[in-house]
């Protein structure tokens, strides 16, 4: 009678050596947000280690660091989120879903999809006109660079997230149903 270890792949052989393979990674699948919000990110943590070694080893902090690091942060959240938005895993609940009539869960599911799509363009817009109504007045406070900056990058996620909201949307028309409806199911699924 065999144990389920027995039957697990040995990562130390007999001899001592070590026997573990990585498996091959494949990034085909990223999404380009995927390497805005990574580049960001990247942005943001040679940041925030400039920022620790200006103030605790150089004993001089670079004032502009944490102003910078805030504003990559913003960036990397709101590029980041088109990700959320295209695996569609926001925040919901499906408890009402479980009660509901066939139809009527499908027509409210749809509803949703068309709010999020509103949402997001509503959203650009709003961004876009805060930009333009900004103009080039607003600087930020260490460096200075309009603030129209900052609210690009936040128009472009949202822009992102309104595009990711449009495929879904399509998609869930295209299954005949949404993750609401069925929440054992993903994006992925088919």
């Amino acid at each position: 009678m065999s144990s389920v270890i027995d039957e697990m792949p040995r990562v130390l052989a007999d001899d001592g050596s070590f026997n573990a393979q990585d498996e091959e990674v494949d990034l085909s699948g990223t999404p380009a947000e995927a390497w805005i919000a990574l580049g960001f990110f990247w942005l943001l943590g040679a940041t925030v280690v400039l920022q620790f070694v200006t103030r605790y080893v150089l004993n001089d902090s670079a004032a502009w660091t944490e102003e910078i690091a805030r504003y990559l942060l913003i960036a990397t959240v709101f590029t980041g989120a088109a990700i959320g938005v295209a695996k569609n895993n926001h925040i919901q609940v499906d408890f009402l879903y479980r009660y509901l009539p066939a139809p009527a869960a499908r027509l409210l599911a749809t509803v949703v999809d068309l709010l999020r799509i509103v949402f997001f363009g509503a959203a650009v817009v709003l961004t876009l006109l805060l930009i333009d109504k900004l103009g080039g007045t607003a600087r930020m406070t260490m460096v200075d660079l309009p603030m129209g900056v900052v609210y690009a990058v936040v128009a472009l996620g949202f822009a992102l997230m309104a595009v990711r909201a449009v495929r879904v949307a399509l998609r869930h028309r295209q299954r005949g149903y949404t993750v609401l409806e069925r929440p054992m199911t993903s994006m992925d699924d088919d």
